[in-house]
């Protein structure tokens, strides 16, 4: 069983790879997000009159844009924020929450989740903090139940295989810990990695940022990432980074099988090469939503 945490983790290999798990690893970036996250969002913060609009904004926030893979907190309140300037929701005459004391909060706040959101809610008594922890609890919940016998992308248990012994290997990932546990325990491929990083660790750029330190060279460490901050992650820290591109997962995990670890292993990845699949990953994902464009 992997370690939760970096507390436990020790430098083995030359090449330090970093994966991270939704939408990257496994495909369950929908079924979190349009079964479990948005309904709830919708339910918590009363959004039920313009519950079309809402979803639409959650979607492209978390899925569909340059914010996919961020931190719950930041995507939401992104989707707030769109929300508020919708003109359909203007016509509804909808004020649409701010969620201010959220928002205080995760300007303040290096680990952002539902462990940490509790008790400041308990703390402070803020009742957007209050209503922040019921929404993201009960998001926790529901994914605990609904998201079972969702199997890696293929291509991922193949790699992980061929990595084995060549590299220590890490989850990145702003996911809480108990779902990564559960997600990567269930199909058997937690054995692979030292250590699994999620919300309760940080971002995704400190864990990495904090393997990097037990001494790996700057080309010998790689991020593995379907979202803009995965990268952002990994340039932060000095790491190289492979894009699994959204809607295109199989055939970027068939690259990666098929070439991009060999590269990476024989030190020809950095360059024209990783600058490449860069600049075709950039023009998956919009920054503005249809809507505006």
């Amino acid at each position: 069983m992997s370690q939760l945490g970096l507390d436990s983790f020790k430098k083995q290999h030359d090449f330090l790879i970093g994966i991270d798990s939704d939408g990257c690893a496994f495909d369950s970036m929908e079924i979190k997000h349009k079964e479990c996250f948005i309904p709830n969002f919708i339910k918590h913060l009363q959004l039920q009159p313009i519950s079309k609009y809402a979803r639409e904004a959650c979607e492209f926030t978390n899925l569909y844009s340059k914010s996919r893979g961020a931190n719950r907190f930041h995507a939401y309140l992104g989707a707030l924020d769109l929300l508020e300037q919708r003109a359909e929701v203007k016509a509804r005459d909808f004020t649409v929450p701010r969620w201010q004391g959220v928002r205080d909060w995760v300007d303040r706040e290096t680990k952002l989740g539902t462990k940490t959101i509790g008790p400041e809610a308990e703390k402070t008594g803020d009742p957007d903090l209050k209503l922040g922890f019921a929404w993201s609890s009960a998001v926790d919940d529901a994914i605990a139940e609904m998201v079972q016998g969702v199997p890696p992308f293929p291509g991922v248990r193949e790699s992980l295989e061929k990595m084995q012994g060549r590299a220590d290997m890490i989850v990145c990932s702003a996911t809480p810990n108990r779902a990564l546990q559960q997600e990567w325990e269930e199909h058997k491929i937690d054995r692979y990695v030292q250590c699994i990083c999620g919300q309760e660790a940080g971002s995704k750029q400190q864990s990495l940022g904090s393997a990097k330190e037990q001494g790996y060279s700057e080309d010998r460490v790689l991020m593995i990432g379907d979202a803009p901050g995965d990268m952002k992650a990994a340039k932060a820290v000095g790491a190289l980074f492979f894009p699994i591109n959204p809607g295109h997962e199989e055939a970027s995990w068939e690259s990666f099988l098929g070439e991009a670890m060999e590269r990476f292993f024989e030190g020809r990845y950095a360059g024209e090469y990783e600058a490449a699949l860069i600049a075709e990953f950039d023009g998956y994902l919009p920054e503005q939503p249809p809507w505006k464009r």
